[in-house]
């Protein structure tokens, strides 16, 4: 019997995420990846297969790793009002919904992206 690594696992769960979250160009997806050392998040208009507004948090300063994605949750959230995004959908990638990618997301929010 095979087993499946952490990796496949993430792919198999991302499939199903995106199978169901699509953007548009009104209501455009909101893509996260997280690795051991960054987040990035881009905006994603799906129709137009175009990236809107992206932030890593390489770039961003911070000590912990969900500080650094709370950081650039806010850039982000920033950088989409500048170009006129206020309602996204959510796709975070396959991870599960906890740690640095739930900071990300409540910080997101309360720099004013809805989903």
């Amino acid at each position: 019997m095979a087993t499946i690594n952490k990796k496949d696992s993430r792919a198999k769960r991302h499939k199903r995420v995106r199978a169901k979250v699509i953007g548009t160009k009104e209501r455009p997806r909101l893509s996260v990846y997280k690795s051991n050392t960054r987040l990035v998040a881009q905006i994603i208009d799906d129709g137009a297969g175009k990236t809107i507004v992206a932030v890593s948090s390489a770039d961003i300063k911070g000590k912990t790793p969900r500080e650094r994605a709370e950081a650039s949750a806010s850039v982000l959230a920033k950088l989409a009002g500048e170009k006129g995004v206020k309602k996204v959908v959510f796709d975070r990638g396959g991870f599960q919904y906890q740690g640095t990618i739930k900071a990300f997301a409540e910080a997101a929010r309360t720099a004013g992206l809805e989903f």
